[in-house]
């Protein structure tokens, strides 16, 4: 008999991950997104669309959340009382603990289990082979409907709700961070005509892919992601101020995420390209 799962929100992450979806489970979805591409995109993961919330989460054994990082504890709140008492809703999205444990609060306050769940790599090209940590009373159940389901990189780790969510937004710091740093070193050294000169230093200094192929995959992740990333660094943020931690840099890496992912275009093949155009944007912007 097929397990109906409901997958809360319907983009990238929710596609890489219904694509081929194993046959014992039936996929439905909800997004507040609607039109011919979001169709289109159902159709060929083989999900059925959903028009209401509680129409995708009627008789469901779990709910995988997967909106963007401002609309996560909006989504526990709004369709809390449409998920069936007992049922398991996976809180997918990278946000802090404290949004996870709000979020918590409105799923269990409605019968439902909820369990913090961090993604910790990204999901394409990996799909259902990306690392999942999972944290909280209902880890263990999770952890094994998500094998089921054939994730393959499924790891518990001990902790309350949150704890998956602090591993992954304290790593953030640095990753997300890296990409900022990384976007302002190559726009500084283009602007001076140096970009050749401090790429090789770099190199220099650390073996490996070099310092030209991190650059453009770099600035390749925030002109395609760089919205999303500064919505999660803002959650970053919260995390780092919840310890203590005074988020300064944190901070630098929000704007500057942000400010590449408003350029809101497919980003262009190529160092070459992808300086040109941000730095094309910048000089319109002035």
């Amino acid at each position: 008999m097929e397990r109906k799962i409901a997958l809360i929100g319907f983009g990238e992450a929710a596609r890489a991950f219904a694509t081929g979806h194993a046959r014992d489970f039936a996929l439905s979805a909800y997004d507040l997104k609607t039109g011919l591409e979001m169709n289109a995109a159902l159709a060929e993961a083989g999900v059925a669309g959903a028009g209401r919330p509680e129409e995708a989460l009627a008789g469901v054994v779990a709910a995988l959340s997967l909106v963007t990082a401002d609309q996560a504890l909006a989504a526990a709140r709004d369709y809390a009382s449409h998920l069936p008492s007992g049922a398991l809703w996976l809180d997918m999205n990278s946000v802090a603990p404290e949004t996870k444990s709000a979020a918590a609060a409105a799923i269990e306050g409605n019968g439902g289990r909820y369990v913090d769940v961090a993604v910790m790599a990204p999901v394409h090209p990996a799909g259902r082979g990306v690392p999942l940590l999972a944290s909280g009373p209902h880890a263990g159940a999770a952890a094994a409907l998500l094998q089921a389901m054939g994730f393959t990189q499924v790891r518990v780790i001990e902790g309350s709700i949150g704890a998956a969510s602090a591993v992954k937004m304290i790593r953030s710091v640095v990753v997300k961070g890296i990409e900022a740093l990384t976007a302002e070193c190559m726009l500084a050294a283009e602007a001076a005509g140096v970009r050749d000169e401090v790429l090789a230093s770099l190199d220099a200094s650390e073996r490996g892919r070099s310092w030209a192929e991190r650059a453009d995959y770099n600035l390749d992740r925030m002109l395609v992601h760089g919205t999303r990333r500064a919505a999660e660094m803002e959650e970053a943020a919260r995390t780092l101020e919840a310890l203590g931690i005074e988020p300064a840099m944190t901070r630098g890496t929000i704007r500057r995420q942000r400010e590449i992912g408003a350029i809101g275009q497919t980003a262009p093949e190529g160092l070459d390209a992808k300086l040109g155009l941000i730095l094309d944007r910048k000089a319109k912007a002035a």
